[in-house]
């Protein structure tokens, strides 16, 4: 039988890679993105007039086998015909959270600062957090969601967090559970091991926040795509 040889894919072959990925997603328009690889960590620049743009470049590469890290310094620019006061974001802000039936609105409060929105206040769940997250970083006018500042409220039991991450691992056709560990001290989660992407990563640490009473993941799963070539 043969030997096989792990073999890590280039920066060439990964910058390579994520412009034909650009290409491909039809709401992104590849002109106005720059790419830079270095050490598998890839860097976006360039200019978009939507917060919604910036977000489909950095999601589009999240999946790519063999990226490690990403560096999002794309740079969002509205035209005057799509400027929108702070006054005006919040506004559209309330009615957002307001008609999201996952997150609660009346126990948070919402802050407005040159376009940059802060949302703070208490939620029974984690996943919650990342539900009043979404529901705004779409809105226009909007050039980033803090989301920091949002506690949790539930309080359970270390060891019952724990076995329902796990379980929610293996459930999961995205992730691979068995590089993962799961390390739970009070309210503070902590995810370990090797996953091929940082879609992967990012998929274990939202499976991660839905669990009771998780006010903060630490993931520290690292991203290593390895392909196997024959010695």
């Amino acid at each position: 039988m043969g030997t096989t040889v792990e073999i890590p894919k280039s920066d060439a072959e990964i910058k390579k890679d994520v412009l034909e990925e650009l290409l491909w997603q039809p709401d992104i328009d590849e002109t106005q993105i720059g790419v830079i690889v270095e050490d598998a960590v890839v860097t976006l620049t360039g200019v978009v007039d939507s917060y919604v743009k910036k977000a489909a470049a950095e999601k589009a590469i999240k999946g790519i086998a063999g990226v490690r890290a990403i560096a999002d310094d794309i740079e969002i620019k509205y035209g005057n015909e799509y400027k929108k006061t702070d006054k005006e974001i919040a506004k559209a802000v309330a009615n957002a959270l307001e008609w999201n039936s996952a997150v609660p609105e009346r126990d948070l409060e919402v802050k407005v600062s040159n376009g940059r929105v802060y949302i703070s206040g208490e939620v029974t769940w984690g996943y919650q957090r990342n539900a009043a997250k979404k529901a705004v970083e779409k809105l226009l006018g909007v050039k980033g969601v803090n989301v920091n500042r949002m506690t949790i409220k539930q309080r359970v039991k270390p060891l019952d967090v724990q076995n329902k991450i796990i379980k929610a691992f293996e459930r999961s056709a995205d992730i691979e559970a068995r590089g993962i560990t799961v390390e739970v001290e009070g309210c503070t989660v902590t995810l370990r091991g090797k996953v091929h992407s940082i879609k992967e990563k990012e998929d274990a640490e939202k499976a991660a926040y839905k669990a009771p009473g998780v006010d903060h993941v630490k993931n520290n799963i690292r991203v290593q795509f390895y392909p196997l070539h024959p010695k």
